[in-house]
């Protein structure tokens, strides 16, 4: 293994502010020392996936991104942030629809205040188009937090549906299989991960 010149702690840290979320997950994961099939392995992904993750050609889902987070020992809020401490962070509903990303189970994601350190919970703005989400089931520990800000969406958690619409709300244990699919042509949703 080639050795690598020292780095000033200013340019680090810098160069670690302009990662993407690929490039933190391997950064940590090297310098924990341990390879893409230990954290493939302790958060139920496969090896090949993870590559993909770390290499920025997958966007990982949010539940994926809460095991990975989990197998590193992070939480997935220290995973997004992008730069040290604030107080408050404002996002402007534009930015938030701008700014939205596939996932590879359909649906698009934005995670707010990725800037704010050490977060407590996680909160992320979604969208979903009917005949575009992957009919999936995801389990991941902590809780969730679900409101619908616009349109009509099923919600599985564990054995029961939901069908929620504009305003409608879920909090539940995010241990338990759950899953969304749109029934409006499009469902836009705040989800609070905690």
């Amino acid at each position: 293994m080639e050795k690598q010149q020292p780095m000033d702690e200013s340019l680090l840290e810098e160069k670690l502010n302009k990662l993407n979320i690929g490039d933190r997950i391997k950064a940590l994961r090297i310098a924990q020392n341990r390879t893409m099939q230990e954290i493939a392995e302790a958060s139920d992904l496969s090896k090949s996936m993870i590559s993909k993750i770390e290499n920025n050609r997958a966007i990982p889902s949010v539940a994926a991104l809460v095991k990975i987070a989990k197998a590193l020992g992070t939480s997935i809020s220290s995973l997004l942030e992008q730069d040290g401490w604030v107080n408050a962070v404002l996002t402007k509903i534009k930015q938030a629809k701008d700014n939205l990303t596939s996932t590879e189970k359909g649906y698009l994601i934005y995670p707010y205040a990725s800037e704010y350190h050490e977060k407590k919970m996680q909160p992320f703005l979604f969208v979903g188009r009917k005949g575009e989400v992957v009919p999936h089931e995801v389990s991941h520990e902590g809780e969730e937090f679900i409101y619908v800000i616009k349109g009509k969406m099923k919600m599985q958690v564990g054995e029961t549906e939901y069908l929620l619409q504009t305003g409608d709300s879920l909090y539940f244990n995010a241990v338990q299989k759950h899953g969304i699919m749109p029934v409006s042509d499009e469902v836009m949703y705040l989800d609070i991960f905690v």
